[in-house]
């Protein structure tokens, strides 16, 4: 019997492919999605498991993060000023797997400045990824989820924010949110004092208690941000209780990169933006 010896490689990019009359179904045949997350973080990872539709791959890169310290906001911007350093090279490693589409497991940087900011940002990556790559940050993907729940920009519907961020921090998502017209009822920084485990160990009651201080008849939405602190768990039930979108940073970049990709399947118990968008 005669086996090929070379793969036609132009073939693993169609999603179409058969071999003699059956689907090949390859790994990542409807959709491979590169993550960009920092080495610190333990949390966007274990979400992308839980959302695994047929045929789509999750591939991650880690940016060095040698700077952990949040503890005041002089660490806090000392961080970022890493993050930037250190974001490229990871990008450049991911992209030899060629991804469909490229997310950003982080979201302190995506805020920053404001839209304007965060416009910036975007072009820089975009950049790094190639023109014909698609893109989701953290701060795109809240407000594409919010017009889908019906709290659209520029509305003047009212939020309430969780951040784990220092003041410096919760400065530029506040702006970010005013700038695409929403109002701030509550903002609620936890101000830890890492970027690994002060985060990601928030103990859910904690977070639980902060979600019902801060909503109110006049809250139309609650939002989370700051990836490395995973809400999924907890999030969609507090959702049904108080009936109106509780919507997690990490549950926003999935969904949006998903639908970016065509991917339009739906999962029970992770939330209204999931489960109906």
């Amino acid at each position: 019997m005669n086996f090929p010896t070379e793969i036609d490689l132009s073939k693993t990019r169609e999603r179409s492919q058969l071999t003699n009359g059956h689907r090949d179904n390859y790994i990542g045949h409807r959709a491979k999605i590169g993550v960009v997350i920092p080495s610190t973080n333990t949390s966007v990872e274990y979400d992308c498991q839980r959302l695994l539709p047929r045929g789509v791959t999750w591939h991650t890169t880690r940016f060095m993060i040698d700077h952990p310290d949040l503890s005041d906001d002089a660490n806090f911007m000392r961080f970022l000023e890493r993050l930037r350093e250190t974001i490229g090279d990871s990008i450049e490693s991911l992209m030899t797997c060629k991804p469909d589409h490229v997310m950003m497991g982080m979201s302190a940087e995506t805020f920053w400045g404001g839209i304007k900011g965060n416009d910036g940002f975007v072009d820089r990556i975009q950049q790094l990824v190639g023109e014909d790559v698609g893109l989701t940050t953290g701060a795109n993907a809240v407000i594409s989820a919010l017009e889908a729940l019906g709290v659209p920009e520029g509305s003047g519907k009212t939020l309430s924010i969780i951040t784990p961020y220092q003041p410096v921090g919760d400065k530029n998502v506040r702006l970010f949110f005013e700038d695409a017209g929403y109002r701030i009822k509550h903002l609620v920084g936890l101000r830890c004092a890492n970027a690994h485990d002060a985060i990601a160990l928030v103990p859910e009651h904690q977070v639980l208690d902060i979600v019902r201080e801060i909503d109110g008849d006049d809250v139309d939405a609650i939002v989370q941000v700051g990836t490395n602190l995973s809400t999924l768990g907890v999030f969609p039930a507090m959702e049904k209780m108080l009936q109106k979108p509780v919507l997690p940073i990490n549950v926003a970049t999935c969904w949006h990169a998903l639908r970016s990709c065509g991917i339009h399947d739906r999962f029970d118990n992770m939330g209204w933006l999931l489960e109906e968008h």
